[in-house]
């Protein structure tokens, strides 16, 4: 098997994967995402092509760059699954340890850094903790 071949067989499986973290693979698996149609839960991205993919499938992306070691990363936790759960934008993990050159990418030098993308550009970037309200309110300023 050429590697052209391993790398497309790789792209179908992520493909796949991420159709069904979108809730688009199987209707019967109800509860996964909300009514507008994102998922409720955060999408745990690995790498860049599997970014892209979301930010250009979601309308309103909010992008959360953490560390598992990281305490205000922690503390943002519940906040990040409620957003998820909560509102019309889809959220996005990226774990900047697991997916170093894609958090160079974003620019996430400190973190948490959230960025929030709108058809596909950025638009807003927070570093540090941020409280449920700030964030509630910078999505809806987008929908």
């Amino acid at each position: 098997m050429s590697s052209d071949d391993e790398r497309e067989r790789i792209r179908e499986r992520k493909k796949e994967q991420l159709k069904k973290q979108l809730g688009e693979a199987d209707p019967a698996e109800e509860g996964n995402t909300t009514s507008e149609g994102t998922p409720s839960t955060p999408i745990h991205i690995d790498g860049s092509g599997e970014f892209e993919e979301v930010v250009e499938s979601n309308r309103v992306v909010l992008v959360d760059c953490y560390a598992d070691w990281c305490g205000p990363c922690q503390m943002m936790e519940p906040t990040i699954d409620a957003l998820a759960a909560e509102t019309d934008a889809a959220v996005a993990k990226v774990d900047v340890d697991a997916n170093q050159r894609l958090a160079g990418q974003l620019g996430a030098q400190s973190i948490p850094t959230l960025l929030l993308y709108v058809d596909g550009e950025p638009v807003e970037r927070l570093v540090g903790a941020k409280d449920r309200g700030t964030l509630e309110s910078l999505i809806a300023q987008y929908r």
